[in-house]
């Protein structure tokens, strides 16, 4: 992708992405799903996941899998207040930068 993913949308997407698995979801898994529409590296999105930990919209836990720990991440309540904040922004502002690239214009 040409355009640059900020903090901010980068969170919105993590968000999305866990958030469609009430029970959670592995790191590994998130990866792969962001994927679907940024190229991330691992090294970018744990960081991610640690800030939205810190900022409680998300909750960490553990689980075995084939003998091993896997580390499960579920957005909390306050997690899914942020996607909705999210939501909203990103819906007006991207209806503002499609009117502008069919040649509208955008009237506050």
């Amino acid at each position: 992708m040409v355009f640059n993913t900020g903090a901010a949308l980068l969170d919105a997407i993590v968000l999305a992405v866990v958030s469609k698995d009430k029970q959670g979801t592995y790191g590994y898994r998130i990866t792969q799903d962001v994927r679907q529409v940024l190229e991330v590296s691992e090294s970018t999105l744990y960081p991610v996941l640690r800030r939205l930990q810190k900022s409680d919209c998300l909750e960490v836990y553990d689980m075995e899998c084939a003998g091993r720990n896997r580390r499960y991440y579920k957005t909390t309540q306050q997690g899914e207040e942020q996607l909705k904040e999210y939501r909203e922004e990103w819906m007006n502002y991207s209806q503002k930068i499609t009117q502008i690239f069919e040649g509208g214009t955008v009237h506050e």
